[in-house]
């Protein structure tokens, strides 16, 4: 069963990703749409079985891998203090007016400010490929983007601890914190000393690709130390990136994983989700809410991360840019959807619709940001 459906997907996505790019859009929009059609929700050709969700894993982490493979550490310093401005706009406003959206659906406090957190979260592995393929990965605002994403994924777990601490969870926040804060200090001094070493160490046996196979340990243990210590693995994953970036395996590493990840691993994530939304049975009142917060959440990370981008000193065209590369929620969203299913803050009808909300962001985010990219010094 798992042959037949890696098969179906590493063909499906190639397919769609190559009608999408001669259709004049990114070639992830296509892999994206296909995922929904191969899924339960259309032709019912792949489930969302617990062997593919790992895959997915794999291929998420991977894209972020290499996303700080080719990251420009000198531009990604110079650009905190306008990623801490787009990571900001990027959490109030959501927050705030997804609040608003949960009291006008009759949501309890708790409940609509769930809502309101699980709308400021954001993923950028969508954006990451779709800067890939536009060029724009190691710009100014390709860098504003990734240190943004890092900033908002601290604040959005760090506001969660205290939500599911109101909520009556056991949660030790001061040692949340302390987790957290510990990990990136420990990252950035190993990344810094220790995984050059480690590289020219391993990286030089008489082995086969001995390099690459000390790359992707390195990748994995940040990636499930991050996840460990309650920090998205897909950030464990690009700060080791950024590490090995900065040895002379740089090259041969990017060159060696990309076959890797593009061939199998990647085509898997991007079809996983548009695989785990199940349409089928919600009634109209549930299509109108899912429409209804899929634009609340669409408009509001947009607005909130554009203006953020604007108070950095980006012109408008750019700040629009910056604000659209922010809006997919992705995998980050379901997971806090998860979370909040669990602990009793989102009850299990309205998850359905908060994955149609994430797909949304999803899909349209791909062409959103070719088309404001495509302005950008232009104002």
């Amino acid at each position: 069963m798992l042959i037949y459906e890696l098969m179906i997907i590493i063909v499906a996505t190639k397919l769609a990703g190559e009608v999408a790019s001669r259709l004049g859009q990114p070639s992830v929009l296509g892999k994206l749409l296909i995922g929904l059609v191969l899924g339960p929700s259309v032709l019912g050709l792949i489930e969302n079985t617990e062997i593919l969700k790992e895959i997915s894993t794999i291929g998420v982490i991977l894209l972020m891998f290499i996303a700080g493979l080719e990251t420009d550490l000198e531009e990604f310093k110079r650009s905190g203090r306008a990623g801490t401005l787009v990571g900001l706009g990027g959490i109030v406003v959501p927050l705030g007016f997804g609040y608003a959206a949960g009291a006008v659906l009759n949501m309890g406090t708790l409940e609509a400010l769930f809502l309101g957190l699980l709308l400021s979260a954001t993923s950028v592995s969508i954006t990451v490929q779709s800067l890939r393929e536009m060029g724009q990965l190691n710009t100014r605002e390709g860098t504003t983007l990734m240190s943004a994403a890092v900033i908002d994924d601290v604040l959005v777990v760090v506001l969660l601890a205290f939500l599911l601490g109101f909520a009556g969870g056991d949660v030790n926040l001061p040692l949340l914190i302390g987790k957290k804060v510990g990990f990136f200090i420990a990252a950035i001094l190993i990344g810094w000393k220790v995984v050059p070493w480690l590289m020219k160490k391993f990286g030089s046996f008489h082995v086969a690709e001995a390099a690459l196979s000390t790359a992707l340990a390195i990748c994995f243990l940040y990636a499930w130390v991050a996840e460990l210590l309650g920090v998205a693995a897909i950030i464990g994953a690009y700060i080791a990136g950024v590490a090995i970036s900065q040895t002379s395996f740089r090259e041969t590493v990017t060159h060696k994983v990309e076959p890797v990840a593009f061939s199998i691993f990647v085509p898997v994530f991007f079809t996983s989700i548009g695989v785990t939304a199940e349409l089928s049975g919600l009634d109209a009142s549930a299509w109108g809410t899912a429409a209804f917060l899929s634009v609340v959440a669409i408009l509001t990370k947009w607005v909130g991360s554009g203006f953020g981008a604007k108070l950095a000193g980006f012109p408008t065209s750019s700040s629009l840019a910056i604000g659209a590369g922010m809006i997919s929620r992705g995998e980050v969203a379901l997971i806090i959807a998860a979370i909040g299913l669990e602990n009793g803050l989102l009850e299990p009808a309205f998850f359905t619709i908060l994955v149609i909300v994430v797909l949304a962001t999803t899909i349209i985010t791909p062409p959103l940001l070719k088309s404001t990219f495509r302005k950008v010094g232009k104002s």
